[in-house]
């Protein structure tokens, strides 16, 4: 006898999948267990699904990753940067290695994998913009680039990997090591070992970013007057400055910030990278 009421799903049939809802289920595993946890059959399971209904719209884990990563960059509400040169590389660039903080999958995904979203080389495209702006060319705006990047990828992979050992551990073996020093023989580095770990947990990137720029830019032409941090991301003007066409040696400070802090000075590494300073 036929009823009013609406039609039940019968027991025990799984909940019609999207695309959308994939690419979710996935952002979620990766920002909360990382691209290691994330499997075709984990995200099934996830989504109370049999692992082959994914493949109806993704053809393998590579192009869910590209979905991820497009669906990301076309969230992110990207700012205006300044015009001049120097100071939109900076903002840039601290910009970038802000969402990718916020985001550290992202970092995993890029450099184990070799995937890419289209959408998020608007922000790689800026920075190349911005080094020809200031003088360079197209080689040498994409050395600047991938200097920056592998600073960026470099110092997030680092605090990604000790926050984990230090979760897992409570401490980390290199804090154990700098701890044992003497002054007899690491005078430096055991006037800091208690510190130590606080010194390399110090969010010092936004510094250390300005120091790359400043350090990649003057190559061949004069940087602006440095700015204190508070003033490296400026409000943006309607137009560009010509190009600067002297050049300024003494401006010269490549910050060590590709090795594991504290850092040097850089005064003193400007001298022994740059020949022209130490006359």
């Amino acid at each position: 006898m036929p009823t009013n009421g609406p039609r039940r799903r019968g027991v025990g049939r799984p909940p019609r999948l999207s695309l959308e809802a994939i690419i979710d289920a996935a952002t979620r595993i990766l920002q909360e267990e990382g691209l290691e946890r994330l499997s075709m059959r984990r995200l099934a399971n996830e989504l109370g699904s049999a692992p082959m209904a994914l493949y109806h719209h993704v053809r393998d884990k590579d192009e869910l990753l590209v979905r991820v990563l497009e669906s990301q960059a076309r969230n992110i509400a990207w700012p205006a940067l300044p015009a001049e040169p120097r100071e939109r590389l900076i903002a840039a660039s601290v910009l970038l290695y802000d969402l990718l903080a916020e985001r550290p999958w992202i970092v995993e995904v890029l450099t184990s994998d070799n995937l890419i979203g289209p959408s998020a080389l608007w922000i790689v495209e800026e920075m190349l913009d911005a080094a020809v702006d200031y003088g360079h060319s197209a080689d040498e705006a994409h050395h600047v680039y991938r200097t920056i990047w592998y600073y960026i990828v470099g110092n997030l992979i680092i605090r990604v990997t000790s926050t984990r050992r230090r979760a897992q551990a409570g401490t980390a073996h290199q804090d154990e090591v700098v701890a044992q020093l003497t002054t007899a023989t690491h005078p430096r580095l055991a006037a800091i070992a208690d510190r130590w770990a606080d010194l390399n947990a110090r969010e010092s990137h936004r510094q250390a970013l300005a120091a790359i720029v400043d350090g990649l830019l003057p190559a061949r032409f004069s940087a602006a007057p440095q700015r204190g941090v508070a003033e490296t991301v400026p409000a943006a003007t309607a137009k560009r400055p010509d190009r600067q066409d002297s050049v300024d040696p003494s401006q010269v400070e490549l910050f060590i910030s590709l090795c594991v802090p504290p850092y040097g000075s850089p005064a003193e590494f400007s001298v022994s990278w740059y020949p022209a300073l130490r006359a």
